[in-house]
């Protein structure tokens, strides 16, 4: 039984010391706390090998963006009177060295239900209750504990936003006491502790280009934008999430909050306290499933229905996911990934993705579709994967969720409504503003197109599909998957879909070529 009255404040996500109830618990009562990151190779190993700089499955966007979280924790905490302590390794390898190392009678973390976590807290929570530790690890990643709402349907996760709404009610939380000092950091012994790294020290080179996210990590970050965003009431009062321009770059049309909110640099229970105080004072306001509030629920929503569903990130034994005979197109799905679909609003998003690990929600729906159940027919999965490693939000519940929303294997079904890849972009970008930022190649005359060795039509590519053609075969694709799903009541196999793929593909090889052009203007 450990002799002192040490805590250990395991930091993964809920990086911030404001509405930190595990940071509270871990101060309160105990003579040292000892404040740990440990830098997962899982996620943080360089990938010499990957399509872009970052590792496996991170890109240098999100890990850059993660550091500067780091050190902004590591300066709040140096102001309460402690610092954040990192190690390196499997993060429950090295929490179970530490708890055998260090004076420890608490181990307090936030709970957290993505897979990967759960598995890990499992085995560090059964380390600690065999050694006699108490642990400690509340709710404050989400405004709900996705649980009490599963719990309250009988077991099963809501699947839709409405019963979702009915099920949570009015959330009753009390934010963390804000904490003025902090008890300090006790002898580390053996521990190698190491200060935060940069990137350089991780092992990447950042290789020059002309932009970078605009983007910056950490919790006083959060605040301030948070704190901006919410001094124009008006603005706030009258959010409408289908509103909003995709193409607005030099002043994104939303809040830009979602990267803090998924490292935990901004608590959400605080943001929705904040929202609400402001509908207070305001004489109306737009209310959910389309206000900021409604936005935050959204996040509640996806948060419950993948904790409750196994294989949710999989088409495979999901119960709530169509199962549908995607194309295995590596090309094509390189093409999307490597904006060369030679339409140049989807190219123009990806490079922003690239650029900036960030993009509007509309430009995500718009190159979704196209990837999927719009033009190019390509798993689902393939695309959550990019945008899983590339956005500096990816969030495992909220990326996953999304796709499988905008492929029309969950939530929503109306396939015969596509985005066009075309014609969406010029309602937004008419005077192709945005593409010409992200594509520059487009905006040149012909002799800098000459001397980079890039001249349109011959270097930027023609389309990769036609899309008037490519949609309308995707629809029948879609209806016909769906109406194998309905009368196999959900339950296909993977000979089911594999003679499904033998059609489509036969229906393809019957098609004759038309000798007709589609005429498409994709760029004024």
């Amino acid at each position: 039984m450990p002799s002192g009255s040490g805590s250990l404040m395991w930091f993964r996500k809920g990086l911030r010391v404001h509405d930190n109830p595990a940071l509270e618990y871990a101060s309160r009562g105990s003579t040292c706390v000892y404040p740990l990151f440990v830098i997962d190779p899982h996620y943080m190993e360089l990938d010499p090998n990957a399509y872009s700089p970052g590792s496996t499955r991170a890109g240098i966007n999100r890990i850059r963006f993660l550091l500067e979280s780091l050190a902004d924790l590591d300066s709040s905490l140096k102001k309460l009177g402690s610092r954040l302590l990192v190690l390196k390794g499997e993060p429950s390898e090295v929490l179970i060295r530490c708890l055998n190392e260090w004076d420890v009678r608490k181990l307090c973390f936030e709970y957290d239900t993505d897979p990967y976590y759960q598995a890990l807290d499992d085995k560090a929570k059964n380390y600690a209750s065999a050694a006699g530790i108490e642990v400690f690890s509340p709710v404050s990643h989400t405004i709900f504990d996705p649980a009490d709402i599963i719990e309250k349907n009988g077991g099963r996760p809501p699947l839709s936003y409405q019963s979702f709404l009915k099920l949570a009610g009015e959330p009753s939380f009390s934010l963390s006491v804000e904490l003025s000092w902090m008890p300090p950091v006790g002898d580390v012994g053996r521990c190698e502790i190491l200060q935060v790294p940069t990137l350089k020290e991780l092992g990447y080179v950042e290789k020059h280009q002309d932009e970078f996210t605009p983007f910056r990590g950490g919790e006083s970050e959060a605040l301030r934008r948070l704190r901006e965003s919410l001094s124009d009431k008006e603005w706030v009062a009258n959010f409408e999430k289908p509103k909003g321009d995709p193409s607005a770059y030099i002043k994104p049309a939303t809040t830009v909050l979602s990267p803090y909110l998924k490292f935990g640099c901004l608590s959400s229970r605080y943001f929705y306290q904040c929202l609400k105080d402001v509908y207070k004072n305001v004489k109306r306001h737009t209310s959910p499933p389309v206000s900021l509030v409604g936005q935050l629920l959204w996040r509640e929503f996806f948060y419950t229905v993948a904790f409750g569903t196994p294989n949710f990130d999989e088409m495979k034994g999901n119960k709530i996911c169509k199962q549908i005979p995607w194309n295995d197109d590596d090309k094509l799905l390189a093409a999307w990934r490597e904006s060369r679909t030679g339409y140049p609003w989807i190219d123009a998003i990806m490079v922003q993705l690239r650029k900036w690990g960030w993009m509007h929600h509309l430009a995500r729906h718009s190159v979704a579709c196209f990837l999927t159940r719009g033009d190019l027919f390509v798993h689902w999965e393939k695309g959550r994967d990019i945008f899983e490693r590339l956005l500096i939000d990816s969030d495992w519940a909220i990326n996953n969720g999304n796709w499988l929303w905008l492929s029309c294997s969950s939530f929503f079904y109306q396939y015969n409504r596509i985005y066009s890849p075309i014609s969406f972009g010029r309602k937004y970008d008419p005077n192709g503003n945005y593409i010409r930022h992200f594509l520059p190649i487009l905006k040149a005359p012909l002799s800098v197109q000459t001397k980079a060795k890039c001249i349109i039509g011959r270097d930027y590519p023609k389309p990769v599909v036609l899309h008037d053609t490519a949609s309308n075969e995707c629809r029948k694709k879609m209806g016909q998957a769906y109406a194998l799903n309905q009368r196999l009541n959900g339950r296909v196999s993977e000979e089911d879909l594999r003679k499904l793929r033998r059609k489509f593909d036969e229906d393809e090889d019957k098609q004759e070529p038309k000798p007709r052009r589609q005429r498409q203007k994709l760029i004024k």
